[in-house]
């Protein structure tokens, strides 16, 4: 009898394994229903799981990094003075910003700008006394050390400042131009060139890693190799992210 009931089951089996199996795949998990007839249990379907392409791009970016430790690969190169250098090229660009891409509102604007003299170079602010006369004057004061008041003129007239010293004695005065929209963009555009220099130079310290590891394969497997490049790239990666949002901080300010 019981053989007999399953029988009369089998057409209604079939026609829910059919439907089921032309219906769409889906795209995560669900439970297939049971058909049991008695004491025996089949399954409905089986479904397929397909993962997402957000899913997939985010597991190969996971597995692309690597994390090199770098005292085991000291042989080949030194990846700490890499990093090293990258971060340099990021430390010059902001350096770069301070110092060229300022608006030329404060004593500390001139602060940077390095006067050559016949003991050396030095930070104009250690050679004189800068203050701010009014919006639109900056002085300086250059009685401490009046043999350095014409290399000082002619530093702050070279500087990328854009701006014209007047001297009367050891007084050096500096007026100051009205920052307009065309002045900002220009500072803009500065930034940019700034940017896209500290990005050759980073390339140029990345291919010279590259180089230098290609140099040195024998006695290491090229599965190490490999890594060490990638390493190699991520770091550099990782400081051009850097610029780019250094870059676009500086810009926002500039332009508001």
């Amino acid at each position: 009898m019981a053989l007999n009931h399953l029988s009369l089951l089998r057409p209604l089996l079939c026609q829910s394994l059919v439907r089921q199996v032309r219906s769409p795949l889906v795209t995560s998990r669900v439970s297939a229903p049971l058909l049991c007839p008695g004491n025996t249990c089949y399954p409905a379907a089986c479904t397929r799981l397909y993962a997402t392409k957000k899913a997939k791009a985010k597991a190969k970016g996971q597995s692309a990094k690597v994390n090199i430790n770098s005292a085991l690969v000291e042989d080949v190169i030194s990846l700490d003075e890499v990093k090293e250098d990258m971060a340099a090229i990021l430390n010059a660009l902001k350096d770069d910003f301070t110092r060229n891409l300022g608006f030329r509102t404060s004593p500390g604007a001139l602060d940077h700008i390095v006067v050559p003299t016949q003991d050396g170079k030095f930070p104009l602010n250690q050679l004189g006394q800068i203050s701010m006369k009014s919006p639109q004057l900056i002085m300086v004061n250059m009685s401490s050390f009046p043999e350095a008041t014409a290399a000082a003129t002619r530093a702050i007239r070279e500087s990328s400042m854009n701006l014209n010293p007047e001297v009367d004695g050891t007084i050096i005065r500096v007026p100051i131009p009205r920052v307009t929209r065309e002045h900002r963009e220009n500072l803009a555009k500065l930034a940019k060139e700034f940017s896209n220099k500290a990005k050759d130079s980073l390339r140029r310290v990345r291919s010279n890693s590259v180089a230098k590891v290609k140099k040195v394969k024998e006695g290491h497997s090229e599965d190490t190799i490999r890594l060490i490049e990638k390493q190699i790239q991520q770091m550099a990666d990782n400081i051009t992210v850097d610029i780019d949002k250094l870059l676009a901080a500086k810009v926002k300010e500039l332009l508001g």
